[in-house]
């Protein structure tokens, strides 16, 4: 389950426990609202590379191109760069990293991490919970109707 409204990065998207309950499934509840981590290397795009964007599974903003995404034996998604605005950042309350969520709901999506030399633009791996996550692929030129002529 997932809603329809898409959000822009700026927005806020304030639901109840109840309303975020209606919404998710217990397993996107578990992990967008409480915090949770999926099990590594489970999740549906750990080692997906299809072209289109990723959005948030609980307000449908969009996150993350599929170019940014990468491959790193991680056990998530990984990403290097968020569209701008779209990702927040606050120290994990482990003390241990830096968790990143969605900019309109708060979602959590996982954790950044830098510095690790996988030679990315940023120097940056979001490690990202499938779960946190919906893909919308890129519209193919078969889906394109074809322009009129006279």
């Amino acid at each position: 389950m997932t809603t329809t409204t898409t959000t822009t990065p700026g927005s806020l998207v304030k639901k109840t426990e109840e309303e975020w309950r209606a919404v998710l499934s217990p397993e996107q509840f578990k992990i967008l609202r409480e915090r949770g981590t999926e099990t590594p290397g489970t999740g549906e795009y750990n080692k997906f590379f299809e072209e289109g964007i990723f959005c948030c599974v609980g307000c449908n903003t969009p996150l993350y191109k599929s170019s940014a995404k990468f491959n790193v034996e991680c056990g998530w998604a990984a990403f290097y760069e968020g569209f701008p605005g779209a990702i927040n950042r606050r120290p994990d309350p482990d003390g241990e990293g830096t968790e990143i969520t969605c900019a309109a709901c708060d979602g959590h999506l996982g954790h950044v991490h830098k510095g690790e030399g996988y030679g990315t633009p940023t120097d940056e791996r979001h490690c990202v919970n499938s779960v946190s996550i919906k893909f919308n692929p890129a519209k193919s030129s078969s889906e394109t109707p074809p322009e009129e002529t006279s």
